[in-house]
């Protein structure tokens, strides 16, 4: 394989892991908050 290849791949699944390590410590850390912000508030207010 050629380096820049390895070099996508690798920052692919970086990318990857931290969105979703990121989006799983959002939710487990504040849930509400995240849903007050989020397209739940809206929905209530109309």
């Amino acid at each position: 394989m050629n380096t820049s290849a390895l070099i996508m791949m690798l920052s692919v699944w970086l990318l990857v892991f931290g969105f979703t390590a990121y989006f799983f410590i959002r939710v487990l850390m504040g849930d509400r908050r995240t849903k007050k912000n989020g397209l739940s508030e809206n929905t209530d207010l109309n």
